[in-house]
């Protein structure tokens, strides 16, 4: 493949009768394979299509091979293409070897796009639905039908208006490729007849395949859709995606809440100059103020935001501040900023959190669409810690360290100055649920000693089992366990029996008691029920705990779990930065399992390529966790494993994880007591090994 490096020179993108676009630099030259082959119904449009990726590609700096042979599909010949265009195929049209060898080909780095009955193409290929996205289903009559663009700033949609209308023979699909690929435009169902996935019917997306990319468009039956310029414009963008001359965030998104995309209600501009609003477009007038959001704070979110910026132009996104009123300053003063602006020093350029911390410059290059062109940052604040975005590449992680300001409060864009030239579009936002919680909660079976009682499986148990066989007298220890600051206990029990009491005692069982809770009949002993108890003399930190039983009769409760509830202020501190870390294997000695937990976003742990594997990291003391964050490589865990530890050789798991899909894990909502974690990977989702940019493990 030819090295993608930006060209000098300038050229116009197809025309379009849509939004006009502004002039592009030259794309450094590269190559294309179009594929046509069919094994089962033959679309007349093949030959105009194949034409018109031979127009587009004389105007823009690419080479056309066509061809209809699989024999093509050879590790050697794939590898002069940055891109393969599936224009139209249908059956079955590449044997086994084939198939190995374009595999390899789009894991390693390959570009592939998928045209309309591309998606009718290869049903009995496992790989290629997960290439493609979704396989064909049905479809009604060619028909008129208005597309929703969802997403306008991926090159090959952010010349469409909001609602494309147009003539095509329209796809239903076997499955919605929402949670596996972006989904860029759907067709709205209620302009046409015969469609049959609803609310939800995607038919434009793009998706990350390893190293490589995938673009799919349902359109392109017709001949006469070869000659719209609008469609033209889509496919030039989806070949410039796929083949990397061109970057978009085409992660999977989902629970996002608009604050902008056409409407400004709720914002409001603080200082001078203004931002006008058209065509769901935010384009700054003068300066320097800021269009702020002012219907709500927000602490804990990922922020989203498409911006353009036209020459050397200058603007950035504000987080964190407090109600500016009339003055923009106190964002610059109060909150940060994160810049956009290509040209400047480092600490203040595009991706910098401008005067504080410089953006990993060579990742943020690799991933930055030039001016003219949009870009899409993600801004994921938690805490004092935002971590930076850029076309869905992490190029800043950066921590608040300073009591003059704070990442709570509100967002902002700035509009610099009348010589500088930004736009806006789609600003969303996904809240993250608030702190996580410091309460600790302890399975019941899981004791350190115990007198009498005893685990039981049981249906309904939180985590499959309970502390049974309980009579007046016996009693279960539990060893270090965080108690500090805890105000009561709530006990998970159940009771087909006379009931009882549970004293909460500290280092015997005959200690102090800090609290009681009494259990009741539940009903029966399939019946669960919570109890609550206040405590009182709780020690700091940790301590070891015995629960002790009292009653009348025989067969009094089972005890499920029970959860210390402590009223603290949580840390959001990466728990495993720099902590000891060890794995089961490692593919060579510059892929260290501690690579995976120091502060590089770029550094990694890679394992031997088999399974299972596993990588545990020593958090130096127990704490609550409740949240474990993994940032994959391309070779990544389709299945695996989150497990904890309090002494590091008994472990219990805390969640298990399958059809995974690489990218970013957040395992969210955990709450399990350890001083060690472990990924245990037992599934692989390539050929490769298990390979870990980032292990982080969150607690209190």
């Amino acid at each position: 493949m030819r090295k993608a490096l930006i060209a000098a020179g300038a050229i116009a993108l197809a025309a379009t009768t849509l939004t006009a676009l502004p002039a592009q630099a030259a794309d450094a030259p590269y190559d294309v394979l179009v594929f046509s082959k069919t094994a089962g119904f033959r679309h007349d449009s093949i030959a105009v299509g194949t034409q018109a990726i031979r127009d587009l590609g004389a105007a823009n700096s690419f080479s056309v091979t066509a061809t209809e042979d699989a024999a093509a599909f050879t590790t050697s010949n794939l590898a002069q293409y940055e891109a393969v265009v599936f224009l139209n195929t249908t059956g079955d049209v590449l044997n086994a070897t084939q198939q190995t060898a374009f595999e390899s080909y789009i894991r390693g780095g390959g570009g592939y796009v998928g045209v309309h009955a591309a998606a009718d193409t290869e049903y009995g290929w496992s790989f290629y639905n997960t290439l493609a996205g979704a396989y064909f289903a049905s479809h009604p009559a060619i028909q008129q039908v208005t597309s929703r663009t969802e997403n306008r700033a991926h090159p090959a949609t952010a010349h469409l208006p909001q609602a494309w209308t147009r003539t095509d023979e329209l796809y239903n699909y076997q499955t919605n490729p929402r949670s596996t690929a972006r989904v860029l435009a759907t067709l709205d169902e209620s302009t046409y007849s015969g469609g049959s996935m609803g609310a939800d019917h995607p038919i434009t997306w793009c998706k990350g395949i390893d190293s490589g990319r995938s673009f799919y468009t349902g359109f392109g039956h017709t001949q006469s859709t070869y000659a719209e310029a609008g469609f033209r414009s889509q496919l030039l963008g989806g070949i410039r995606y796929a083949a990397k001359r061109a970057d978009a965030d085409c992660r999977p998104e989902t629970g996002y809440t608009t604050l902008y995309n056409g409407s400004t209600t709720g914002w409001s501009q603080s200082g001078p100059g203004s931002f006008s609003n058209s065509d769901a477009t935010l384009s700054s007038v003068g300066g320097m103020g800021l269009f702020w959001y002012n219907a709500k704070q927000y602490t804990s979110y990922s922020l989203k935001a498409d911006w353009r910026l036209t020459g050397d132009s200058n603007s950035g996104i504000f987080i964190g501040f407090p109600n500016p009123g009339g003055d923009p300053n106190i964002a610059v003063n109060q909150g940060y900023e994160i810049q956009i602006d290509a040209t400047d020093t480092a600490d203040r350029t595009t991706g910098s959190i401008y005067g504080f911390k410089s953006a990993d410059i060579a990742a943020r290059d690799a991933n930055l669409n030039p001016p003219g062109e949009w870009n899409t940052y993600e801004l994921l604040v938690e805490g004092q810690r935002v971590r930076v975005y850029l076309n869905g590449a992490l190029i800043n992680d950066f921590t608040n360290t300073n009591s003059a300001r704070n990442l709570d409060g509100y967002i902002g864009l700035q509009n610099h100055g009348s010589g500088d030239q930004a736009a806006f579009r789609n600003v969303r936002i996904k809240e993250l649920g608030g702190q996580p919680t410091c309460d600790v909660r302890v399975h019941a079976e899981s004791f350190t000693s115990v007198n009498g009682a005893q685990a039981f499986t049981k249906a309904g148990a939180n985590n499959g089992q309970t502390l049974g066989y309980i009579e007046p007298g016996d009693w279960a220890g539990y060893n270090n366990i965080t108690v500090g600051g805890a105000t009561a206990i709530r006990a998970r029990v159940v009771s087909g029996g006379n009931g009882g009491q549970i004293q909460v005692r500290t280092g015997s069982q005959t200690g102090p008691i800090l609290g009681t809770l009494t259990v009741p009949n539940t009903g029966s002993w399939d019946t669960y029920a919570d109890v609550l108890a206040p405590l009182s003399g709780v020690p700091s930190g940790n301590a070891n705990i015995f629960l002790t039983f009292t009653g009348t009769g025989t067969g009094l409760f089972d005890v499920d779990d029970f959860t210390f509830l402590r009223p603290c202020t949580p840390t959001v501190t990466n728990l495993a930065l720099n902590k000891p870390a060890t794995a089961s294997s490692v593919e060579a000695a510059q892929y260290p399992a501690s690579a995976a937990v120091d502060s590089s976003a770029t550094t990694r742990w890679a394992s031997a390529f088999a399974d299972p594997q596993w990588i545990q990291v020593d958090l130096g003391q127990t704490y609550t966790i409740n949240r474990v964050r993994l940032l994959w490589e391309a070779a990544y865990g389709s299945a695996y494993q989150i497990q904890t530890s309090t002494n590091g050789s008994t472990w219990t798991t805390a969640r298990s994880v399958t059809g995974g899909n690489g990218g970013e894990d957040d395992n969210t909502g955990l709450n399990n007591q350890a001083r060690y974690v472990r990924i245990h990977g037992t599934t692989r989702g390539t050929a490769w090994g298990y390979s870990l940019f980032q292990f982080e493990v969150y607690g209190s």
